[in-house]
């Protein structure tokens, strides 16, 4: 077997990449500096015992060696909630990893240089048309004799049954965002909306064959190959009552037939771990909410990756790692792999303990960001002044450098270093983008322009808080607002900042800006709550369905981090409540932006632009960035180079920021 081939991947990518939710290794970026006085307690400790072991024991037999086991305990920072419903509903970064390790069989994957590639573990072939109304047609013939993990063969049916389940009323009615989907594929609306039993769109042609049919409104669409790309899911999980339930197709397309699916069922399938049915590389053994583990072992129906790879790890062990122990905690054994580690403090710990010999790093840029995201339909982040003030009121440059520890800097949009679009046209950014450089004396000015002139009872500012006048509209129900008594509304400039547990951008941030004097010498107030990162998502997406409290705009400041994907979309992510009021209610935007041209050129770069027509995607792309920059729906912290470390039995397990650890372990063994 090979060793290990590297220790830094290179970051020459050849595609774009795309949003995928609030994710990175921790979607709060929650990073914290490891006890470096207890590990290096630690490590004299352990010097000294070994000199007093070799003092006085030196005829001492060896000792038989540990018995390595095969298997990989993963430490992840963010905390799982074992919600495994696809990606229908919001997205956990941890609760991804465990859902792509159990299921990966989709028609289109991305590989290691994130290209998109055919699955040829899972299709034989996959053809395109554009027909005469201007829509598309892909067919997708898949391999006979695929199995799920209990055994069931996979057929074409249970790839029609994920558009099936995903699109359903059922399904809508228990909150998947899937109304993008809905509306691409022809019949996928009418069927949604109970109108009709099928989707005209999406046909079964014969026991392996399908086609999907795009509205030729998503035509041309710059990743339009993932159209075609179904994964397959069984109906006994999503529909376990429903003994004779099937997928059908009468020449209208396809229908479920012999059932139906409800709302309560589809729910419950996001938590079911004992039995759970899949088709990836790796199956559920167990899932612990107490102690927030999971364990998955080999799936032996598995027919491998998109390269034809089998994992040899046995086991898989996600735990949560405890930011300030996390390293301590690999040093014993206790975790046996960390992914993305970010703050200076915890990589210049990982690569010290790389000298020890036990352990090793591999290094990669970041496609991504961290990120203080605003919510702009209530309070005083709605207005753009207000944003721009507090961007020139936190030294970015120094907050990046302090953090990464020399290891990142900074970016001025939603990117990160890591990406083909941004060192294609880092000097037109440089050109075209406002840095926000820190400066206490323009953020003021910015804020007397916009009105914020007034104290408490009307009169004009002096110190202390600043208030502006404002429309009962712009009031809304915030909470500060003071109305006076000739019925005048003043808004005070008070920003709630929703900030996730035990993390240390949390408290760097609460040092360099929250609570720093520049901040009060502006005549702002911010308000810092503390919440674990669950919460913290809830509140973003005022998801009343786990708490009416939620569903409340509470915070119109949050810190966390987003990483991208192989498909750099962020079609939808600034639809306005005008332009699309149930995208909107659905909380696809979840900045709340009201910005029509952002969300123009949120469109407009991927869609009317022809797949492989790179320069058209980079044009629009650069206008969107602009465009994001002066509207800033979010300030960039930082984007740094991520450092994963591991156990030395681990071999060839070699992440880059296109290729996950969920994607890169099934070339991984154990030695």
């Amino acid at each position: 077997m090979k060793k290990r081939i590297m220790r830094s991947v290179a970051s020459t990518l050849l595609l774009a990449f795309a949003l995928s939710a609030c994710g990175g290794n921790s979607g709060g970026e929650a990073s914290t500096t490891p006890a470096a006085e207890a590990s290096t307690a630690a490590e004299e400790a352990s010097t000294a015992a070994e000199e007093a072991s070799a003092a006085t024991s030196e005829a001492t037999e060896e000792e038989p060696a540990k018995e390595v086991l095969n298997q990989i305990i993963y430490g992840t920072t963010t905390e799982m909630n074992g919600d495994l419903g696809n990606a229908w509903w919001k997205n956990n970064a941890a609760d991804k990893t465990l859902r792509d390790l159990i299921d990966d069989y989709d028609v289109v994957v991305s590989n290691q240089d994130g290209e998109f590639v055919l699955n040829e573990s899972v299709a034989e072939s996959m053809e395109s048309e554009v027909n005469a109304d201007g829509s598309k047609t892909f067919t997708v013939k898949i391999k006979e004799g695929l199995k799920f993990n209990n055994g069931d063969p996979i057929t074409a049916a249970d790839f029609c049954a994920y558009i099936l389940v995903a699109i359903s009323p059922a399904a809508n009615e228990a909150g998947a965002k899937t109304s993008e989907t809905a509306a691409q594929v022809m019949g996928g609306e009418a069927y949604m909306n109970g109108e009709v039993n099928y989707i005209s769109g999406l046909k079964m042609l014969d026991e392996y064959t399908y086609s999907i049919t795009i509205n030729a409104d998503y035509i041309p669409y710059y990743f339009d190959m993932l159209y075609a790309s179904l994964r397959p899911i069984s109906l006994k999980l999503y529909a376990p009552s429903q003994a004779d339930i099937a997928v059908k197709d009468d020449g209208e397309g396809v229908y479920l037939d012999g059932g139906e699916l409800s709302e309560d069922e589809i729910n419950a399938s996001r938590t079911v771990y004992e039995g759970r049915i899949s088709a990836g590389p790796y199956q559920m053994e167990s899932f612990d909410q107490a102690s927030v583990s999971a364990t998955v072992v080999m799936n032996p129906n598995y027919a491998g990756n998109f390269e034809g790879q089998k994992p040899s790890v046995e086991r898989i062990i996600i735990v949560k790692a405890v930011q300030a122990t996390m390293l301590d905690e690999l040093a014993t054994g206790g975790i046996d792999f960390l992914s993305a580690l970010t703050g200076g403090d915890e990589v210049n710990a990982a690569l010290d303990l790389e000298e020890t010999g036990d352990f090793y790093t591999v290094s990669y840029d970041r496609a991504g960001y961290g990120k203080l995201m605003f919510q702009c339909d209530f309070g005083p982040t709605q207005f753009k002044a207000v944003r721009h003030a507090i961007a020139h009121l936190l030294d970015r440059n120094d907050f990046a450098n302090t953090f990464t520890g020399g290891y990142g800097s900074v970016v001025h949009g939603p990117y990160g270093i890591a990406m083909w679009m941004y060192k294609d046209s880092k000097e037109e950014l440089a050109d075209r983008l406002d840095t926000y450089a820190y400066d206490v004396a323009k953020a003021i000015e910015i804020l007397e322009e916009d009105g914020w002139v007034l104290g408490e009872d009307g009169s004009d500012y002096t110190d202390g808080i600043r208030y502006k006048e404002v429309t009962k509209e712009e009031a809304g129900d915030y909470a500060h607002n003071v109305t006076l008594a000739d019925g005048r509304i003043l808004m005070p400039l008070i920003i709630e900042w929703a900030s996730s547990e035990g993390n240390s951008v949390s408290d760097l941030l609460a040092v360099m800006l929250a609570n720093g004097d520049q901040v009060k010498e502006a005549g702002l107030q911010i308000n810092q709550a503390v919440m674990t990162f669950e919460e913290l998502l809830n509140y973003m997406y005022r998801d009343a369905t786990t708490g009416d409290q939620y569903g409340i705009p509470t915070y119109g400041m949050y810190n966390l981090a987003s990483n991208f994907t192989a498909a750099y979309s962020q079609a939808y992510q600034f639809v306005t409540e005008k332009s699309n009021p149930d995208y909107y209610a659905q909380g696809y935007n979840s900045n709340f932006t009201d910005s029509e041209e952002l969300d123009k050129l949120s469109m407009d770069m991927v869609y009317g632009v022809e797949p492989g027509d790179s320069d058209s995607y980079l044009k629009v792309w650069v206008d969107f960035i602009d465009e994001w920059n002066d509207y800033l729906p979010e300030i960039p912290l930082y984007s740094n180079i991520y450092y994963d470390i591991m156990n030395s039995k681990i071999n060839d397990l070699e992440c880059n920021p296109l290729f996950d650890f969920q994607q890169a372990v099934v070339y991984a063994y154990i030695e």
